[in-house]
């Protein structure tokens, strides 16, 4: 058979088999995220073109090479969105979430989208988990944010991950960068690719950020930011040392870290494994709301992708719990005794637990197969013998036990209690006729 189309190019299928995967590592997200006080926000997929442009910057990778762009019908320029800070500062200003006070504490979980090269562990959909703070401008935000990221991990049992931090100033000391750093590249413009080159007048921050060796090797030897910082920023940068320190979280201090975004000012952070580089990266961004019309809003946050993460949970041999099995599997022979066994199996799952039953006709034989096969841990057989006397028999699927139980009105509930004693060996004869 052949289909009439496959997935898109870096794009991926989640499938059941890997999917507990996904839910294991975003329930722990999402119980770090509380633990630290931050409510969930969704935003849409898309957004308009202008708040991309405005918050990320239109020197940006990003933004120049690796956003979806589409016109719609009514003629607006509409972008999926490549990351989730900006719409999420647009919710906050859009519905007036400031209202609630601040500091305002919000993660969220979402896909994005980069038309980028497919490589190993970037795909063009990929999934981000983030979490982001307005109305904060003490160090001891930057710190909070960076103290709940590494919590994630060391839940997870992450082994050989390290927290690289920099400061990259503000709009007070960060002209004089600025202005250093285009003396330096502009010494070498002809060697620039061409992309450096038209940033080298408008942003050559980014320069410090392309993916050309060639550039690359040329930055090695650029003016290093931490040697150019005001008086407030460089007090700010200590006091967040300080309180990392005091948290006992270790980190380095890589003075070219500076992020792939425009809207990072002060505070830079990635966590870098040797198994696949960054995993997660932040900082803060105080002028991001003010960019997209608000009042001056002191902000920062953090993203940590998902697809990168499992894959460095794998490389070093993390292993996930596995999902739970079914509890029970029903198997009738007869009408009425699938009509029994389908009420037997909703009242268990009624009780929380795990129940299935044959819904595609299968024989016996078949249907003990299947129960087999799911790893169920009971299986129950009612044929219409059992059923006029008011019983089944029920074999546990590990040690090949069977023995006849009764169908009274208090099944669910012996049931329920002698499996919620974690006794399986004993269940057969708390239950037996």
């Amino acid at each position: 058979m052949k289909l009439i189309t496959n997935k898109v190019y870096g794009a991926e299928d989640i499938l059941p088999a890997d999917s507990y995967k996904w839910q294991f590592v975003e329930n722990i997200m999402r119980e770090q995220a509380r633990s630290y006080g931050f409510r969930e926000i969704r935003t849409p997929v898309f957004e308009h073109t202008e708040l991309f442009n405005r918050s990320v910057g239109d020197t940006t990778d990003i933004v120049q090479k690796e956003m979806y762009t589409f016109t719609t019908k009514g003629g607006d320029s509409l972008s999926l969105k490549p990351e989730g800070t900006a719409g999420a500062a647009r919710a906050m200003l859009e519905h007036g979430i400031y209202n609630d006070g601040y500091p305002i504490k919000v993660y969220y979980l979402t896909g994005c989208y980069r038309y980028e090269k497919k490589n190993f562990g970037r795909q063009r959909e990929f999934h981000q988990f983030g979490m982001e703070v307005y109305g904060a401008a003490s160090a001891f935000a930057d710190a909070e944010v960076m103290c709940a990221a590494n919590s994630i991990f060391e839940r997870l049992g992450v082994k050989n991950i390290t927290l690289e931090i920099n400061s990259i100033g503000c709009p007070e000391c960060r002209p004089k960068y600025l202005a250093a750093l285009r003396e330096y590249f502009g010494s070498r413009e002809e060697e620039l690719c061409d992309t450096c080159r038209s940033r080298l007048a408008r942003n050559p921050m980014r320069i410090l950020d392309c993916k050309s060796p060639i550039c690359s090797e040329i930055a090695k030897n650029a003016p290093k930011v931490l040697d150019y910082l005001c008086d407030d920023c460089s007090k700010h940068f200590d006091n967040v040392k300080s309180c990392l320190d005091a948290a006992e979280i270790h980190y380095k201090v890589n003075p070219t870290i500076v992020r792939g975004l425009d809207y990072y000012t002060r505070t830079v952070f990635e966590f870098v494994t040797p198994d696949i580089g960054t995993v997660c990266g932040g900082g803060r961004y105080d002028g991001l709301i003010e960019e997209l019309g608000g009042q001056h809003t002191p902000s920062l946050g953090y993203a940590l992708g998902i697809e990168r993460l499992l894959l460095m949970l794998e490389k070093q041999n993390i292993e996930i719990p596995q999902p739970p099995v079914c509890d029970l599997y029903v198997v009738g022979l007869g009408d009425a005794a699938k009509v029994k066994a389908f009420n037997i199996i909703e009242g268990v799952r009624s009780a929380s637990l795990i129940a299935e039953g044959d819904i595609v006709g299968r024989a016996l034989r078949p249907q003990m197969k299947y129960a087999d096969k799911i790893k169920a841990k009971f299986v129950m057989v009612i044929g219409d013998s059992e059923l006029e006397e008011n019983c089944a028999k029920l074999k546990n699927m590990e040690t090949h036990e069977e023995r006849d139980v009764p169908l009274d009105e208090g099944f669910f509930d012996k049931f329920y209690s002698a499996y919620m004693d974690n006794n399986n060996s004993k269940l057969l004869e708390q239950l037996e006729v």
